[in-house]
């Protein structure tokens, strides 16, 4: 069933990190920073992939993404939806299947064998196809999926993630630079809002990265 009716923006991002604090989806810094899929370091992660394991949780977030979608972009704006390889294929598979539109993938380079190809199902010219991941940090690493699925001779204008971090002012401008807009559920500044008061101890370091990420970077590497 398409959900038409759901909460305000404001209450599904309240409810979203509700949701990823209480799977265990929110991962702190140890000894040794994380590695984003930008490259970049943080003592913060959200790991996504863990929304699959939990069917009410992922069933009521994939209602939330597609309402999203068809809020922000249109009830009829879509002919595909595509995930980006490989967290985004099951939340792409999720989407489309509320969509009642066709599910491709596409990979993060050519297979090596066979066709060759970076497209994996039937996407055809001229559709519009929206790009589903899990997350996205700075929006770089969106722009190579985006790029493949325009090589096919269809547009994508449009991508839906779970978490978008929300710290990196250059985001939105390189995804529009390249004509894309994007969807999100929630950013940290709603995770740290709803953090649960044993992590009460940790959110210093949390939050003196999220309100100045590069700073932070550059104290680290000085250690």
């Amino acid at each position: 069933m398409i959900p038409s009716s759901y909460p305000s923006a404001e209450e599904m991002a309240r409810l979203t990190a509700r949701m990823l604090w209480e799977i265990e989806a929110v991962n702190f810094m140890k000894d040794e920073p994380f590695k984003l899929a930008s490259g970049q370091l943080s003592p913060v992660y959200i790991d996504c992939r863990k929304l699959i394991s939990f069917p009410r949780i992922r069933s009521t977030l994939m209602d939330f993404l597609t309402v999203t979608v068809m809020r922000n972009a249109g009830f009829e704006a879509f002919d595909n939806i595509a995930g980006g390889e490989t967290a985004g294929i099951p939340f792409a598979a999720l989407v489309a299947e509320r969509m009642a539109l066709p599910m491709t993938y596409v990979r993060k380079k050519p297979k090596g064998y066979g066709k060759n190809a970076r497209i994996e199902g039937a996407m055809s010219e001229g559709e519009r196809v929206l790009l589903v991941e899990d997350l996205t940090t700075d929006g770089g690493s969106k722009l190579s999926f985006v790029d493949a699925i325009r090589d096919t001779g269809a547009s994508c204008a449009h991508t839906a993630v779970i978490f978008y971090y929300g710290i990196f002012p250059e985001t939105i401008k390189t995804l529009g630079d390249h004509g894309v807009s994007l969807h999100h559920l929630c950013t940290w500044w709603e995770v740290l809002a709803e953090a649960p008061e044993e992590h009460a101890g940790v959110l210093g370091e949390v939050e003196s990265f999220l309100k100045d990420p590069h700073g932070w970077r550059a104290a680290q590497a000085q250690k």
